[in-house]
């Protein structure tokens, strides 16, 4: 099966910072979580995806289809949801869709009313007169109006209240019941992703650190916790990130099941978050 989204040896280089060499490939029917810090390059990744900025070297392939050769054909397909408002401040929600519907082989007016009555959505209000939220919905409005096979997000759930973020995340949930489309949802909160993803790829100083299936991240890594006097230069060694004070240690341990081989049955090994795999990988050592 042809991946939705499939990235080879990005590369991207500014003045001070640089996308390195990104790998990552994604399959219809999930949903892949990115994630990483501010000014890790997640954006840079979807703006050279959207063909938005222009890439260095390496390739882009979306649905088959070469992002810069067939970039009207995939722009067809898909839908981008940004962390800014990119519509027009003066008009109205009809008159926005007026003008978008023209640009899409396949949008369906019915789908469209029917998200705009479900997301409580005033047709005549001006954008620039919309709370965050409804702003929101409207671009996952206009996203599901034209049949999108892919859905890219950058930041969509940041700013919301729990209410209209857990909204959101049901109902891109259902979106991905059709196996034949696919999520790729660039967050700092994680929390959200707990809940929906199946793949997370984790960008750090523009380098992908891993990418891979949640339950394996979820399932192998180890929050462990215990006594300063079990720490030794060859333990630290197997730590991805540690947290130290006068009580005892914190750390990260990539295989959680190589714990009994260093300290048998004197240490708490606990499931960690993503925030937490975050947090370790982000800041190596941490002394309170």
């Amino acid at each position: 099966m042809e991946p939705i989204l499939e990235i080879r040896n990005l590369t991207k280089e500014f003045k001070d910072f640089k996308l390195n060499n990104i790998n990552l490939k994604m399959d219809k029917g999930y949903v892949m979580g990115f994630i990483g810090p501010n000014g890790a390059g997640k954006s840079t990744t979807i703006k050279l995806i959207l063909n938005l900025l222009k890439r260095d070297s390496g390739s882009v392939k979306v649905l088959g289809l070469d992002n810069i050769k067939d970039e009207n054909k995939i722009k067809d397909k898909i839908g981008f949801i940004l962390d800014e408002n990119y519509y027009y401040d003066e008009l109205n929600i009809n008159e926005i869709k007026k003008i978008i519907s023209s640009y899409y082989t396949k949008w369906d007016d019915n789908t469209f009313n029917k998200y705009i009555k479900d997301f409580n959505l005033p047709r005549n209000k001006k954008i620039k007169n919309l709370s965050k939220g409804m702003k929101m919905k409207f671009s996952l409005a206009i996203a599901l109006s034209h049949d999108a096979e892919l859905l890219i997000m950058d930041e969509p759930t940041s700013g919301l209240d729990p209410i209209v973020r857990n909204e959101l995340l049901e109902i891109l949930y259902e979106v991905i019941q059709d196996e034949n489309k696919g999520v790729f949802f660039s967050t700092h909160i994680t929390s959200d992703l707990d809940k929906i993803a199946d793949y997370i790829t984790f960008i750090k100083d523009g380098e992908i650190v891993f990418s891979e299936a949640k339950d394996d991240i979820i399932e192998n890594y180890g929050l462990i916790k215990g006594s300063n006097d079990l720490l030794n230069n060859e333990v630290r060694k197997e730590f991805i990130g540690l947290k130290e004070s006068k009580f005892g240690f914190e750390g990260l341990i990539k295989d959680k099941y190589k714990i009994k081989k260093l300290f048998n049955d004197d240490v708490i090994v606990e499931r960690p978050s993503l925030e937490e795999i975050m947090l370790y990988f982000t800041r190596r050592s941490i002394n309170v």
